[in-house]
């Protein structure tokens, strides 16, 4: 039986690549490709704390 990988057992997924034989060209494009997954990263954080603040808005008892 094939066990199927949960959306949750990603989170520690990220393995650095090895450097050592890179170009000062790739290491950019690589530190750019960086940022930019960095940049998706916060803005998804920031869409669910959007959203859970307007849940906890509605929700809130005066």
């Amino acid at each position: 039986m094939i066990e199927e990988e949960s959306p949750h057992s990603r989170r520690n997924s990220f393995t650095p690549a090895v450097l050592d034989m890179w170009g000062v060209a790739e290491l950019q494009r690589y530190i750019a490709a960086l940022q930019a997954e960095i940049a998706r990263a916060e803005a998804a954080i920031t869409a669910r704390e959007k959203h859970r603040n307007a849940a906890d808005s509605f929700f809130r008892r005066p």
